[in-house]
């Protein structure tokens, strides 16, 4: 099948995780947990009012999220605020709900997940991750609440050694068995055989021996993988399924066949209907087997090579 050089396709990845609780810190959820489902959400677009996985405002992706662990949240930033118990921002952990002020007031919330990172639906960027120590950010900072707790996660080390630091990261999400950024920047390098011999990466959060160097530049230089708003690579950052699609569709040139496949959790107005039904028409993917496309789902590595394998 014919190969197309990529066009500028990380901004997919980046579009594309209770009432009177007051205080309540009950135990419910993993900081896996946690982090699995707000990261399933990284790429949605935002919308104001939005409170689904069809696009989201910042409230709207806290509340959705901590809905489904258990815990329900109010419907505004403002509001949001109301609930829980103080914290400073030096005790930050996963969970906690950070707030700033974009507009007057409390305007904007997001989820921590530790140390500096929060999740949460920008105006620009949709759902992404960020940092409080960015310039942005750091000083719009309001103040945070834990409404609930989370255990407490293990680190791992990707390919662990003592210059790869960047590749530390929470053992949310396994990288053993899920595609993370950095291994489809591998992949796609490969496949496309890219000069990978440049190791001088151009994002902050990827050293010249990182295992992810060449590629990450190789990509870069195409005008494929531009980083986040604060110019990080994020190679530890997991892929959903619509995102792939979209990726891989626009890699290799893929146009709709006479064969044509629905998926019930792809409705017309889904954001990656044609990406999908693309990618169907052409025999890549046939789904989950339950009649669903699982959207929102992280990308595994064995379905990732599956893609890549039948698309050469």
């Amino acid at each position: 099948m014919k190969k197309k050089i990529l066009l500028p396709i990380f901004a997919t990845f980046m579009i594309f995780s209770g009432v009177g609780m007051g205080s309540n810190t009950a135990q419910a959820s993993s900081v896996s947990e946690l982090t699995a489902t707000a990261s399933k959400y990284i790429g949605v677009p935002y919308v104001y009012g939005g409170t689904t996985a069809r696009g989201l405002d910042c409230s709207g992706f806290t509340q959705l999220v901590f809905k489904q662990l258990g815990h329900d949240l109010n419907r505004t930033a403002a509001t949001q605020y109301k609930q829980g118990k103080a914290v400073a921002k030096s005790d930050l952990q996963p969970g906690d709900l950070v707030f700033f002020n974009t507009s007057g007031g409390v305007s904007h919330v997001g989820i921590s997940l530790g140390g500096s990172k929060f999740i949460h639906a920008g105006t620009s960027t949709g759902v992404t991750e960020s940092s409080l120590d960015s310039s942005y950010w750091g000083k719009r900072y309001v103040g945070a609440k834990r409404v609930a707790s989370f255990g407490e996660t293990e680190k791992v080390v990707a390919a662990a050694t003592s210059v790869d630091k960047e590749e530390v990261k929470d053992s949310a999400i396994d990288f053993t068995v899920y595609a993370s950024r950095g291994e489809v920047a591998l992949q796609l390098a490969e496949t496309l055989g890219l000069d990978t011999s440049d190791t001088n990466s151009p994002f902050a959060d990827v050293k010249s021996t990182s295992k992810y160097a060449g590629a990450a530049t190789a990509l870069y230089k195409l005008g494929i993988f531009t980083g986040d708003e604060n110019g990080k690579f994020n190679a530890g950052s997991p892929l959903t399924r619509a995102q792939m699609a979209k990726v891989l569709v626009t890699a290799f040139d893929l146009k709709m066949s006479s064969k044509n496949m629905h998926f019930t959790d792809v409705p017309s107005s889904h954001w990656a209907h044609s990406d999908i039904s693309i990618l169907a028409s052409n025999g890549i993917t046939v789904g989950k087997g339950d009649g669903t496309f699982g959207t929102n789902d992280n990308v595994m590595l064995k379905h990732l090579t599956a893609f890549i394998n039948r698309l050469k």
